[in-house]
């Protein structure tokens, strides 16, 4: 999900505009209800969404800032949320605000229709800083641009036909450092130096808009010797994480994020985690892995080729000696 970033935090006395958007999706309200309360999953489900970071989350109520792709460029903001099980409503509401919108808030509702269907609407209200006109209608453009596309993928994933652990998952794995884990950033964070450092790593190709945010593309190959190209937003948060989203999946996913994590253990000791969230194709499974295969075979297969890459990625950076730039 990816609500519009939002303005200056200043009320004013301007005009509230609103908008509206509909779906009826084949699925159970449940279902869609936990797929958009669950933030973790947004990532793999949401294509603009990079990552989402919890900053508070108590109960019914939450407060997380995300990163997302909007224009061709990275973004971000912090949202609050009260989640309603029971009825089934999640409001959001920005806290900070970028001109030209002042304020931002919406809902989501989840509504039971006959034979198992689902009623999903999106309401969004705003204010504009000057309360222009030609303001308030290019937050409309924007606003009925994404709120479709949320819908879209909503409906994708949850008319999938299977429950949702089996089709959005994540794993992770971890390695002990010999190093410090301000190192081990540096080595994840300097990915074009990876064809150089990783064997498994052929071409790579890094800019970086801006600090902290990434556009990495790069050719990697599997144990198999099957060689893939990909392309990723990054967040680089020094010195403790690096987020990316890969902005397309290979034929097998419907969406992949991942999330590097840099500090100390239990007992005080360096480690590195890789961290994989996914969201299968369940009617890519028998082109991709041959005509039986299973959404157990699937998750098996990523769980092998994906945390494969990241585990020979961290173990160069167990011992990295690059140094930060």
């Amino acid at each position: 999900m990816q609500e519009v970033p939002s303005g200056n935090g200043r009320e004013a006395n301007h005009r509230i505009r609103t908008t509206e958007h509909r779906r009826t999706v084949a699925a159970p309200p449940a279902a869609l209800y936990e797929l958009v309360a669950d933030v973790t999953r947004w990532p793999a489900v949401f294509g603009p969404t990079v990552h989402v970071q919890h900053l508070e989350h108590t109960g019914d109520r939450e407060r997380f800032r995300i990163w997302a792709v909007l224009n061709g460029a990275v973004s971000n903001w912090t949202s609050r949320r009260v989640l309603d099980p029971v009825t089934r409503r999640i409001d959001f509401r920005q806290e900070v605000s970028r001109a030209p919108v002042a304020s931002m808030g919406g809902s989501w509702e989840f509504l039971e229709l006959p034979g198992g269907h689902t009623e999903v609407v999106l309401r969004h209200a705003f204010t504009t800083v000057d309360d222009d006109p030609e303001q308030a209608e290019w937050i409309t453009r924007a606003v009925d641009r994404n709120s479709p596309s949320e819908l879209g993928a909503l409906a994708r994933v949850a008319e999938l036909g299977h429950p949702v652990d089996e089709v959005v998952f994540s794993f992770t794995d971890e390695v002990e450092l010999t190093v410090g884990a301000a190192e081990a950033f540096a080595f994840v964070d300097r990915a074009d130096r990876w064809a150089e450092l990783l064997p498994h790593v052929d071409e790579v190709a890094l800019e970086e808009p801006e600090p902290g945010v990434q556009r990495l593309e790069m050719v990697t190959r599997t144990a198999d010797g099957a060689t893939h190209r990909t392309a990723s937003w990054r967040v680089c948060q020094e010195p403790e994480w690096i987020a990316y989203k890969q902005s397309a999946p290979p034929a097998l996913l419907l969406g992949h994020s991942g999330l590097w994590t840099f500090g100390t253990d239990a007992r005080g000791r360096p480690v590195a985690t890789a961290r994989h969230t996914v969201a299968v194709d369940p009617a890519a499974v028998p082109a991709v892995l041959g005509p039986g295969s299973t959404l157990a075979d699937a998750r098996a297969h990523l769980r092998e080729a994906l945390g494969g890459n990241s585990l020979r990625t961290l173990s160069f950076a167990a011992g990295a000696t690059t140094g930060a730039r």
